[in-house]
């Protein structure tokens, strides 16, 4: 029984895993075909910087 629910536990972490990357690599695809969206990204990652330096 330990063991099947180690196996599911595995299942479950590559799955999560596997579904990150994929977002990930679909986040730089869209940000390479549609430049604006690189834009706002970089700008929000400036923004959180500036706000958590601050803090």
């Amino acid at each position: 029984m330990k063991q099947l629910l180690r196996t599911f536990a595995a299942a479950f972490m590559f799955a999560g895993i596997l579904a990150g990357c994929l977002a990930v690599l679909l986040l730089v695809i869209l940000m390479v075909r549609f430049p604006p969206l690189l834009i706002a990204v970089v700008l929000a990652c400036w923004i959180y910087r500036k706000l958590n330096a601050e803090s």
